[in-house]
């Protein structure tokens, strides 16, 4: 984190080149206050911000562009030029450029976070087809940085003010979730949710949902035999593991009843039956966070809206939620470490959060 201002320094990767993705991050980062939070670095090259910026009136900032961390401006944005020549753009188009171009900002953002260059990552949307090479063989973000950091799981967590979703399996077909239904695998995914719970979000004791596989989370064995020899198994295996984890519940049921009200999280089995409910459900702005990495990584819960793109008309709300996100966790995240370091640390906050109450009583 950037000791001149203690700011932290935010990273944006472009996402596919013909997509919505630079539109949205010079409307976020149109915003000077933002620079009151954040150092923020595009990872471009300033003549694909200035081709969007040409219909985006209101996208008037100052920008500084290299490729030297060390010289990063706090109070204006920067752009780490990824690449040199000239590249053609075509709005709306899904062709080779637009995800040659993204994966690059990609690859370049995604190893400045592993190095410690920036403090967190918020990823544009990228097309999971044209973004293909022989380098990068990845169904999304999540895997891809998956595998940069080198670590054994991680976990697509949807946030959003009164929901979090988080996903056992993510892009595969339906026909191929059950063999990824294990108790390795959900005890994996509530052990990575329940830390992301209390060192990225403050909850001390999270309480997770866990929700079945089969319709009516099986019917005691009559649809299916995955929540009786799997689901539960596991969730017994994570209550000994002082996880406060429930269920398994019936996906209807428990979105339809308000259930998950009840609860700080919530496991599903595969992509849509999560992915559903939150973005009916969630307040506000949607916002896919990887939990798992040493690092912190956002992003806003929309594709690259190629029908959109280069028209200026892109709603950018879910990538400022993103964004903020991203700063918040980070925040968390620190005090977490030195409350881990320095126990009385919290000990001490909480005398002091009971005195000022005493204080306020007695007046």
């Amino acid at each position: 984190m950037s000791t001149e201002t203690q700011k932290p320094i935010i990273g944006f990767s472009c996402g596919d080149l013909n997509g919505i993705g630079l539109e949205i991050i010079l409307k976020t980062l149109s915003d000077s206050r933002i620079l009151d939070f954040c150092t923020p670095v595009i990872f471009a090259n300033s003549k694909s911000v200035n081709f969007y910026r040409k219909s985006l009136p209101e996208s008037n900032f100052s920008y500084a562009s290299g490729r030297d961390f060390t010289k990063l401006n706090p109070k204006q944005v920067n752009i780490y030029s990824c690449w040199e020549e000239e590249v053609v753009i075509t709005p709306g188009q899904l062709n080779e450029v637009g995800g040659k171009y993204g994966r690059l900002s990609l690859e370049a953002a995604g190893q400045a976070l592993k190095d410690g260059h920036i403090d967190g990552l918020v990823t544009a949307p990228i097309h999971k087809k044209n973004i293909q090479s022989e380098t990068f063989n990845f169904s999304g973000h999540t895997p891809y940085l998956k595998s940069l950091f080198g670590v054994k799981d991680v976990l697509m967590f949807m946030v959003a003010e009164n929901l979090r979703i988080g996903l056992l399996t993510e892009h595969v077909t339906i026909s191929e979730v059950n063999k990824y239904i294990t108790v390795e695998g959900i005890m994996s995914k509530l052990k990575m949710m329940h830390t992301s719970l209390q060192q990225d979000f403050s909850i001390d004791k999270p309480k997770i949902a866990v929700l079945g596989l089969n319709p009516h989370a099986g019917d005691e064995g009559l649809i299916g035999k995955e929540e009786l020899e799997i689901i539960k198994p596991a969730i017994a295996e994570a209550r000994k593991n002082n996880i406060l984890a429930f269920g398994p519940y019936s996906a209807d049921a428990f979105f339809a009843r308000g259930q998950y009200e009840k609860f700080d999280a919530v496991l599903a089995m595969y992509h849509d039956q999560g992915l559903i409910p939150f973005k009916s459900l969630a307040i506000g702005e949607g916002v896919n966070f990887t939990a798992g990495l040493s690092a912190v990584r956002t992003s806003p819960d929309h594709g690259t809206a190629f029908d959109i793109a280069g028209k200026g008309i892109a709603d950018h709300s879910s990538f400022v939620a993103a964004t903020f996100e991203c700063i918040e966790i980070i925040r968390i995240r620190k005090g977490y470490k030195e409350m881990r370091i320095n126990p009385l640390r919290k000990r001490s906050a909480r005398m002091l959060a009971g005195a000022v109450d005493e204080r306020i009583e007695e007046q």
